[in-house]
This record gives structure tokens, sequence and C-alpha cells, in this order.
């Protein structure tokens, strides 16, 4: 195969796509507010209602706040679900969306935080739309660009961050589907107790 004939946007929109579709997104449905709060270590870090947290840091816009600290301590903090699609929602994808593809500025400081798995998820899902988008829009003249002064490495171009992205997104997700079954595992083994 001729690599010049290569479409290169579409075999980067598909590392995710095929993901998402064939191994996350049916993980994620049904996903419970019990779930989306579980905590199987104390001191997690999640997102909760304005002025519940004890982390040494608490930021969000709305009625609920998502924990962290400035230095990341060392072990990292264990975080619930609710954490990780936070994190994956602002941190990984808007953020980006508003930096590269003209979606309103986010931060973690700016955003309202879900209060519930449905919410999380339709924001998630909102996010990811906008991104792919975005990916789309770069056509292959895109996605050698540098990504410029928005990023830690602005010589790198577009297809690296979108790459990066991608493997947030499937780590991160990864581990949303792993806290799940943790969690069905647990409640079953405890007879509907958690630890």
């Amino acid at each position: 195969m001729d690599a010049n004939a290569l479409d290169w946007n579409r075999t980067l929109r598909e590392q995710w796509e095929f993901h998402w579709n064939h191994q996350l997104r049916a993980r994620l449905d049904g996903l419970t507010d019990n779930e989306y709060f579980w905590s199987p270590t104390p001191d997690a870090w999640s997102v909760r209602p304005r002025g519940r947290s004890t982390a040494p840091v608490q930021v969000g816009a709305g009625d609920f706040t998502i924990d962290y600290a400035i230095p990341e301590p060392v072990p990292a903090a264990f975080t619930t679900i609710a954490w990780r699609l936070g994190h994956v929602i602002v941190g990984v994808l808007a953020a980006r969306n508003a930096a590269h593809f003209g979606a309103p500025a986010a931060s973690y400081e700016t955003w309202e935080y879900a209060g519930t798995a449905a919410t999380a998820l339709d924001q998630l899902e909102a996010q990811l739309d906008v991104w792919l988008a975005g990916v789309r829009g770069l056509g292959e003249a895109g996605l050698p660009v540098p990504v410029g002064e928005k990023e830690p490495y602005p010589e790198a171009p577009m297809a690296d961050l979108v790459l990066h992205i991608h493997r947030e997104l499937i780590h991160h997700l990864s581990e949303v589907c792993l806290l799940r079954d943790l969690y069905r595992h647990t409640k079953a083994a405890t007879n509907g107790e958690t630890v």
C-alpha cells in the first residue's frame, strides 16, 4: 500500500472510534450513581457536593467540586469513577476542545461537574463529539501543524496530540470499566455491603 494514499486522519479517528464503539461504550451503559461515587479506599479523590470535600484543593463552578492537590501526592491519590470521568471530560477533552477547536473555554476551576452518572456520561459524549468533529476538521493538512503554545510541547504536530488524547481516553476509561467490575464483584462478595 502506498503510504501517501493512506487517509491518516481517518486512521487516527478510527483508533479511538473502534475502541469506543466495540469495547468501551457498552461497558458504561447503566452506570449507577452508586458506582459513580463508590470509593473502594478511604479518602479517594472524587466529585463531591460543594463543601463536602477534605482534599487540599476542591474546584468547580457548580454544586459539585473535584478533588486534587498541588503538588500531586506521591503515590497518587486513588480516584473514583466520578473523578476519572471529570478528569477525562475536562482535562483531557473540554480544555483541548477549547484550545484547538473553538469550543467554549473550559478548566477544572470553571467546570460544572456532574452530580449524577447519567449527567457525566452525557458530558462525556458531548465532549467526544466535539473532539472527533475537530479532528475530522483538521483533514490531512492539519495533522502536521504544530499544536502551539497551548500545549506543553508546542512544536509537536497535531497528530501527536490526537494520539496522546486517544491514549488518555483508552487508559482512563478502561480504568472506569475496571472500577465498575471491582464495584460489582465487591458488592456481590459482601452480600450487598460495600467495603
